[in-house]
């Protein structure tokens, strides 16, 4: 049987395109003709990607509006948050697990980001 590999994008439909790329340009760093191509990186047996429904009671998305947050790998998550700060882009929260560092914000459309820096294995299922 045929299985899925990965997560091979992520589409929103934004208010106003033209200011949700200029955001995601500027505070993040992705562009692209079609948006950012982020390339796989080898990063070993303990590197992953995460697909998770939630309960429809969930507050984890909140204070967004969406039915659906971006979890997006960064590489060094406290150089993140200072760079997002000095550009005026306020954390909602952060917290670090054994398995990595985590910190919200929100896009100019309200979708909730997760910001993740990955620093261990993934936690036993």
């Amino acid at each position: 049987m045929a299985k899925v590999t990965g997560i091979g994008g992520v589409f929103i439909k934004s208010v106003d395109h033209a200011e949700t790329t200029a955001w995601y340009r500027d505070m993040l760093g992705l562009g692209g003709e079609w948006g950012a191509m982020l390339p796989f990186i080898d990063a070993g047996p303990d590197a992953y990607s995460v697909f998770s429904p939630f309960k429809p009671d969930t507050d984890y998305l909140d204070p967004s509006p969406h039915a659906v947050m971006i979890n997006l790998r960064v590489d060094n998550l406290d150089a993140m948050l200072a760079d997002l700060k000095a550009k005026g882009v306020d954390a909602l929260g952060r917290q670090d697990e054994d398995y990595g560092k985590f910190a919200w914000i929100l896009d100019p459309n309200g979708v909730k980001l997760e910001l993740w820096e990955q620093v261990g294995p993934a936690p036993a299922a």
